[in-house]
């Protein structure tokens, strides 16, 4: 995360003796972040979450700039983390993957965080903060794209779309290999799923010119499918990909 400007005032020199002592910042723990983040809460955040089906058993409503602020303050914490993500609260677990390390994810904690997903905003945010930056998020996207569960489903694809945005290093090829998966599962028609499939499909496709041509030709052979969903998950893709838009901008990302 971005760190805190410092300011551009020339701090004032003491002599040893009149120098104030450092006072040690007051290490976080899990209680403390959790009365943070109640005070932080409102109710008419969580009345605007549930109009956009997010939904939890225990919710606060902090607001994304609050929990921003929060995050940084609090700075990146493995261990907190963990201890946030088992309370249950949907702020806390929204908070945990903001301040884990992704260094540290392994793939047990990944499958075993995966499970609570509950609602689009925990399962986006994970993967958008943690989960992409960690050392098996391919192996996961791929494995969690074959799986039944709504939210597992939906994280699979959401890791694939946050990979084609995120990862500047990964060849052409395991993108490509991607997109028959998403053509198998286009036939899904659980909103939380069809629309990360065509996520993924569609920020596969805005990665370079190659990939663009590629993704048109998958998104063509899925809206031929007699299938609701994969009709629009096709024609939403291919709407964005063979915009003038998006074919300027990857023209002049190929000179």
């Amino acid at each position: 995360m971005k760190a805190r400007s410092q300011s551009s005032s020339t701090p004032t020199k003491h002599s040893k003796r009149n120098s104030v002592p450092h006072i040690q910042r007051k290490k976080w723990n899990c209680a403390r972040a959790l009365r943070e983040l109640r005070s932080l809460g409102e109710q008419r955040n969580i009345d605007g979450m549930a109009r956009y089906g997010i939904r939890a058993k225990v919710v606060y409503g902090v607001a994304k700039p609050k929990m921003d602020e929060l995050a940084r303050r609090i700075g990146r914490d493995h261990e907190l983390a963990l201890e946030l993500w088992d309370t249950g609260v949907h702020d806390a677990r929204i908070l945990a993957g903001m301040i884990d390390v992704a260094e540290h994810v392994t793939s047990k904690q990944m499958d075993r965080w995966v499970h609570d997903f509950d609602n689009w905003d925990v399962c986006d945010g994970t993967c958008c903060h943690l989960f992409v930056f960690a050392e098996p998020a391919w192996k996961k996207a791929i494995a969690w794209s074959r799986r039944n569960e709504e939210f597992v489903k939906r994280a699979g694809f959401a890791l694939m779309a946050y990979l084609a945005y995120r990862d500047k290093t990964a060849a052409d090829a395991k993108f490509s290999r991607l997109l028959p998966m998403i053509a198998r599962e286009a036939h899904d028609e659980r909103n939380f799923v069809r629309k990360a499939v065509n996520w993924a499909l569609r920020n596969i496709g805005k990665r370079n010119v190659r990939l663009n041509r590629a993704a048109i030709r998958e998104a063509e052979k899925i809206r031929a499918r007699n299938s609701r969903a994969a009709r629009w998950i096709a024609a939403d893709a291919l709407r964005e990909l063979k915009s003038e838009a998006v074919q300027a901008r990857l023209r002049r990302k190929a000179t």
